[in-house]
């Protein structure tokens, strides 16, 4: 925090185009290459303003062929994005919500995509919804665009399949502040001219991130995570775990005779963000009331969502989902 490897700086004092970032730079960008198993046609880019950022340069970078893109959508991330998206072409959104409700993903097999698409967007995890693939989204050569932003190195992804992965950090992979883009070396070929620099991922990548300062500290934090992670066991080893607590939470909640009812569909849920009911509005307050009281925060549903989700992302200990577990066994006695 305060002088790095005796520097007599912090990494937040240095210069980003000194030497010693310069170091911590490529720690970064090594360690999710080699935790992502990426070939090595792909660049690592780092840049500010979030995944929702995203949701804009990806058409102003991508859509330069036929300008029109299809948009799977599977929750209230892919709604957004592809909303943005409509600004700079023809979007055409598969899977729309049924009852305004997401709780499921297509199979494979179902889907058709246009063949002059210049590209296929999904979020692979809806944190508000749930929801999750269980699998890499093909689209028969069409560039598979992904937002993995809530379980980015949290199971491994067949990084042949992407054209481009973006993720806010904050989830999985550091502090927030910064967004960790892979794209396929041969997209920045397609990238229209006269973008604003900040906004071309070309002149992104020509610059290695830096064409203005980064965000110097979230950027070593990414480090320090892919070093936990690697001694973990890597990907492979904390999509384990992460199977584990999902299982034990959801099997909580399906032997509880209705108490709680889970929102996605048994073949969609997300190991990351689990999401349920109560019976009413009034139960779930006091649910995450006297949860808060014995220490289980951050329990309310999003905003627009309501009911209850437990957000289990990688750093998230397994004791803390029996706890969580043992907290609704005891809710649902009393108030069964």
């Amino acid at each position: 925090m305060l002088d790095w490897h005796g520097s007599g700086m912090s990494v937040m004092e240095m210069s980003h185009r000194s030497q010693r970032f310069g170091e911590i730079l490529e720690k970064a960008m090594d360690g999710i290459r080699s935790l992502m198993h990426l070939p090595e046609d792909r660049s690592i880019l780092f840049l500010p303003g979030g995944a929702t950022l995203q949701f804009t340069l990806i058409p102003m970078n991508l859509m330069s062929g036929t300008r029109r893109a299809e948009y799977l959508v599977t929750g209230s991330w892919g709604e957004k994005a592809a909303k943005e998206a409509s600004c700079y072409g023809d979007i055409a959104i598969i899977n729309a919500a049924k009852d305004g409700k997401y709780t499921s993903v297509p199979d494979q097999d179902e889907l058709e995509f246009d063949p002059l698409a210049d590209y296929v967007h999904y979020t692979s995890n809806e944190t508000i919804d749930g929801v999750e693939f269980s699998y890499d989204l093909d689209a028969a050569g069409i560039p598979v665009v992904c937002d993995a932003s809530s379980n980015i190195l949290s199971r491994p992804f067949d990084a042949e399949k992407y054209a481009l992965i973006y993720a806010g950090a904050q989830k999985n992979i550091g502090p927030s502040g910064v967004t960790v883009v892979v794209i396929r070396n041969d997209l920045l070929d397609r990238i229209p001219n006269g973008l604003p620099p900040l906004f071309d991922y070309r002149n992104i990548q020509e610059h290695g991130s830096m064409p203005n300062t980064p965000n110097t500290w979230a950027i070593y934090m990414i480090g320090l995570v892919c070093d936990w992670l690697k001694e973990q066991g890597g990907v492979e080893a904390i999509a384990q775990i992460n199977e584990r607590k999902a299982k034990k939470l959801y099997a909580a909640i399906d032997s509880s005779d209705g108490f709680y009812r889970g929102y996605a569909a048994p073949s969609a849920r997300s190991r990351m963000n689990v999401t349920f009911h109560l019976n009413d509005e009034a139960l779930e307050e006091r649910f995450c009331n006297e949860a808060e009281q014995a220490g289980l925060n951050g329990l309310r549903g999003h905003r627009t969502f309501g009911g209850i989700r437990a957000s289990i992302y990688n750093a998230f200990p397994e004791e803390g989902v029996d706890a969580l577990i043992e907290f609704m066994k005891e809710f649902a006695a009393r108030n069964g």
